[in-house]
């Protein structure tokens, strides 16, 4: 292992004694999707149980809803079905207060040649992005130190250190982590002439943060058991009794969660809460990740699963082998069409905005783009990049009309699935 120090992480924030992370660019330590503080990451995703509910209380309601990511898979060890969610865990909990802010906007661009250092804290693991970070110092001059960690305890902890933070710039893997920062007013507006290069969709409407990559939720099927016309248009008809056992799903995983919460901005909390009721009541078949899922589907043991867009590429890489796979595209502004992101946002009072901003421009640029498509299988955020084999095109995807800064209400889904009883 290269040189690497450790970080102490607030443990009122995760929930445990203490936590650690690494931070360097070189590590042994390696991740399939997105980092855990445990080696028990599934599919590289934050997998959480109610238990991870009940140890939040006495930090800030914000921080403790993205916390909750990383204490997830400690809890699950702990095997404690009784547990019931933490009442106090509410985000708009006494004491805590929300105030409108004013934050300053960045000057102008940095040259690529531009040098000085940079303290980035990522969300995203080192597999998918280590290779990207010699990249960007080699074309901008920027030395670059890299904090890895769980997005939503690297969150926490931003607005745990509040001012003091050595980050200058944060990269989640989505963007409900980024509009948790934002409405406590810790990002600073970027310039137009950058959020300008990527859709609206796939960026704050306040123009704080931007997305660099994306990933859709679709229904992996084996057409040899079930053809698409036979799929429904909309994923709230899982319902449906004739689904009975032919379905598959990870309620632990984060993108699941991700897709929860954004059920219950488009359809509301009392849609959302009987759709998960109706799928519970057809035994949807259980996993802790999207890559189970994806084989069992391959392997003829249910029909269809609900994943992200990329795991049907990924596993195909992983096994060296082509299943008789698809990916279901659900119909235009179904919740079931969710299109989330992996992001970055300048931190408000950062020590070095302009070479923050420098790998904001890096991100988007054509190399780090292809990159995304070629080695992640995510779709590019920026136009002219050509895309995985078979992908749809990103601006024929039917998402359903949301602000994804809205997803950050990880906490209120959490507490959803615990009560009717799926986590």
């Amino acid at each position: 292992m290269g040189p690497f120090r450790v970080w102490e992480i607030p443990s009122n924030l995760v929930g445990i004694d203490v936590g650690v992370v690494l931070v360097g660019r070189k590590s042994s330590m390696t991740w399939d999707r997105e980092p855990s503080l445990t080696p028990d990451l599934v599919d590289g995703e934050t997998s959480i149980t109610r238990r991870g509910l009940v140890r939040w209380a006495g930090a800030g309601a914000a921080a403790l809803a993205f916390a909750a990511q990383g204490a997830g898979h400690l809890a699950a060890q702990e095997q404690t079905p009784e547990a019931q969610p933490d009442p106090e865990a509410d985000p708009e909990a006494e004491g805590t207060e929300i105030v409108e802010y004013e934050a300053t906007p960045i000057e102008g661009g940095t040259p690529v040649d531009s040098a000085g250092e940079l303290t980035v804290y990522s969300g995203r693991n080192e597999n998918l992005i280590g290779p990207l970070i010699p990249r960007f110092e080699a074309a901008t001059g920027v030395d670059a130190e890299v904090r890895y960690g769980d997005t939503g305890e690297l969150a926490a902890t931003i607005l745990d250190e509040g001012d003091n933070t050595p980050a200058s710039l944060f990269f989640s893997q989505d963007a409900g982590a980024l509009g948790a920062l934002a409405k406590e007013g810790r990002l600073a507006p970027l310039p137009q002439e950058i959020l300008d290069r990527v859709d609206p969709r796939f960026r704050s409407p306040d123009g704080v943060w931007v997305g660099t990559s994306a990933r859709a939720r679709v229904a992996v099927y084996n057409p040899e058991m079930i053809t698409e016309e036979e799929l429904p248009d909309s994923v709230l008809e899982f319902t449906d009794p004739k689904w009975k056992g032919k379905l598959g799903w990870a309620p632990t995983n984060g993108s699941f969660q991700a897709f929860v919460t954004a059920l219950r901005v488009v359809e509301g909390e009392d849609a959302a809460r009987e759709w998960l009721e109706g799928v519970k009541a057809n035994e949807p078949k259980t996993f802790d990740g999207n890559g189970a899922i994806v084989r069992a589907v391959a392997a003829g043991e249910f029909p269809v699963g609900l994943v992200n867009h990329y795991y049907l590429y990924e596993v195909q890489e992983q096994d060296k082998k082509t299943y008789p796979l698809a990916n279901h595209f659900f119909a235009k502004g179904d919740p079931g069409s969710l299109i989330n992101v992996a992001g970055v946002g300048v931190l408000e009072d950062a020590d070095d905005p302009e070479q923050a901003l420098a790998m904001v421009e890096y991100l988007l640029s054509l190399e780090a783009q292809e990159y995304f498509a070629e080695e992640t299988f995510e779709y590019p955020v920026i136009e002219g990049v050509e895309l995985a084999e078979g992908l749809t095109p990103l601006e024929d995807l039917p998402s359903p009309e949301i602000d994804l800064s809205d997803l950050n209400d990880l906490q209120g889904t959490l507490a959803l699935l615990a009560e009717v009883g799926i986590i």
